[in-house]
């Protein structure tokens, strides 16, 4: 076994991870300003409940294709699962941090 092909599933890992992780943030910001807007009343259609998401989605896929145009030796032989997997458990732990907060919210 070559060191590479150990390397090289951990670095996609870690690569998907900070994607994820990243989503996950803008996201939540986005959640938190979201909220406030509704609270002082900005927010007055149902067809604002979320504004922007479709940009910040397209954000997201925009770094995808970054990550392999940059970075193309972590989108062959099968690497490509580690960064997509990488993306999904960073993005779990950024809404577990949610769910977890919300729950010791309503607790307290």
């Amino acid at each position: 076994m070559q060191m590479m092909d150990i390397i090289r599933p951990l670095v996609g890992l870690a690569a998907g991870a900070v994607i994820g992780v990243g989503f996950g943030w803008i996201q939540q910001l986005a959640l938190k300003r979201n909220r406030r807007l509704q609270q002082d009343g900005g927010l007055n259609n149902g067809w604002a409940v979320m504004p922007g998401s479709m940009r910040r989605v397209a954000a997201l896929l925009l770094a995808l294709v970054l990550v392999q145009v940059a970075c193309p030796l972590l989108f062959v032989d099968g690497t490509q699962w580690w960064v997509s997997g990488g993306v999904v458990a960073g993005y779990a732990v950024m809404l577990f941090r949610q769910l977890r907060q919300r729950d010791a919210g309503r607790s307290a």
